[in-house]
């Protein structure tokens, strides 16, 4: 089973403190990265696999990004996209979610952080996420990555997976080689009876995992957490490297 998402939420209300001094004077989102802000990195994505429209939240130097997706529209560059004003009240993942969900309508819709990027192979991994999603089976499905084909991540993976793709949680002091890459598909049940205000994705995951309902599939390619500067200048230098190579 597979399904056609033409909506998708990007995250962009992040405070950006881990990429300090360089979100001093701007929202992360506008952080560039091989000569684009992040922000258009997950835009371009979407727009490369068919994504009509997306809701981004804004938050911290709003104006600044909201100026950008302003320019992006003017120059007729998909996915066409709804800001969720989320300037009075940072609501963390999950409560930025609930509460652009009357924009995001009643299918199927793609979640995308804009500090992850990725450098595909043959596939486009959001198709391979629509062609596996089953909605009998799945509230969420979480695109993975693999820790060893993976840059600014030096943490112990997030998941177990199963063979059918089912996912647990790693328990504490245990180390797991998939790392949850930023994108995922979700249902809007998935909200039902969510927490109010602000609160993490990672609580519906958590009720999701208890009735066998998250799932992921492991990315295929390289990909890239940039959310310090370090991890910055690393994803600098890897698409350095690859233009030298004609990559």
């Amino acid at each position: 089973m597979s399904v056609e998402i033409e909506t998708a939420m990007v995250l962009a209300a992040g405070l950006g403190k881990r990429m300090r001094p360089l979100t001093d004077t701007m929202p992360k989102p506008m952080v560039p990265l091989a000569g684009r802000p992040l922000i258009d990195h997950a835009l371009d994505r979407l727009e490369e696999a068919g994504i009509k429209r997306a809701v981004v939240n804004v938050h911290y130097k709003a104006d600044v990004l909201e100026a950008h997706l302003s320019a992006r529209t003017r120059a007729r560059r998909g996915p066409f996209v709804i800001v969720s004003n989320e300037r009075g009240l940072l609501l963390e993942t999950g409560g930025g979610v609930a509460k652009a969900l009357p924009l995001l309508g009643a299918r199927p819709f793609l979640i995308c952080n804009s500090d992850t990027t990725w450098v595909e192979k043959e596939t486009r991994n959001i198709s391979r996420l629509a062609e596996a999603w089953n909605e009998a089976a799945m509230d969420c499905l979480l695109l993975l990555a693999q820790k060893d084909r993976s840059l600014g991540y030096a943490g112990d993976g997030d998941f177990h997976m199963a063979a059918d793709g089912k996912l647990t949680r790693r328990a504490a002091g245990e180390q797991t080689p998939l790392v949850f890459a930023g994108v995922s598909i979700a249902h809007p049940r998935l909200f039902e009876d969510a927490p109010s205000g602000a609160f993490s994705l990672n609580v519906l995951w958590d009720r999701a995992i208890a009735c066998g309902r998250l799932h992921g599939i492991v990315l295929d390619g390289w990909w890239m957490h940039v959310g310090t500067p370090p991890a910055l200048f690393e994803a600098e230098r890897f698409f350095a490297e690859l233009d030298a190579q004609g990559g």
